[in-house]
């Protein structure tokens, strides 16, 4: 897998095969610019405007946005329910955490999760590979919740997503990355000068966070 991250909670997840996948495009109030991106399917983790956004393309990819088993391309994509606050849903409603299966690993982008998940989507989850978390509170779990998700599932790789750059021109202000690895005990950080990285079932390592610089 060939993954490249392209601010907030946007990825581009692209499979041995060619297939490439984008998670939650973001708008360009965000600060990011997204434009003249070509993907085959995206995935939105609901429907705000920070992570549906889809000018960002060129072309017109499959969209997957509803909850239970999408098959894609030989990939399986499932989208598992949780909530975008700790009420759930009353403040900032419904999120979807998909699961992305392929080239053998186990891929999780937690979109705006904004509390711990149930034992269900847990159960879900299952053990992963690879797991994309917001860390920037506010709108979403902190790094505690986000570092005790990581451990539940017994990630290997830890990517965090969704925290505060000098890019990011959201209303609110995030928490930085930092407050991540100030508590991310026992994990190896790698800080990356480059947006993306190549991950394979052989590289995967152990107890991994990395860290991407920002797609300016």
């Amino acid at each position: 897998m060939k993954i490249k991250w392209y601010g907030h909670s946007s990825f581009l997840l692209r499979t041995q095969a060619g297939v490439r996948l984008f998670t939650d495009p973001c708008g360009p109030y965000t600060g990011y610019v997204l434009k003249d991106i070509i993907a085959d399917a995206v995935t939105i983790s609901h429907s705000h405007s920070d992570h549906d956004y889809l000018g960002a393309f060129s072309n017109t990819p499959h969209v997957i946005n509803s909850e239970g088993l999408h098959e894609f391309k030989g990939i399986r994509i499932t989208g598992i329910p949780s909530y975008h606050d700790e009420s759930a849903g009353k403040e900032r409603g419904t999120n979807l955490i998909f699961l992305f299966e392929f080239d053998g690993l186990r891929v999780a982008h937690l979109g705006d999760l904004g509390d711990l998940p149930t034992d269900d989507a847990y159960l879900q989850l299952g053990k992963l590979d690879v797991l994309l978390a917001p860390v920037g509170g506010t709108y979403t779990i902190g790094p505690s919740r986000a570092c005790e998700i990581a451990c539940k599932t017994q990630t290997n790789i830890f990517i965090p997503m969704h925290y505060q750059t000098p890019t990011l021109t959201l209303e609110k202000k995030l928490l930085g990355v930092e407050s991540t690895l100030s508590i991310a005990k026992g994990w190896h950080i790698h800080k990356l000068n480059q947006n993306e990285a190549v991950i394979t079932k052989e590289s995967l390592g152990e107890n991994r966070l990395l860290v991407f610089d920002y797609a300016k």
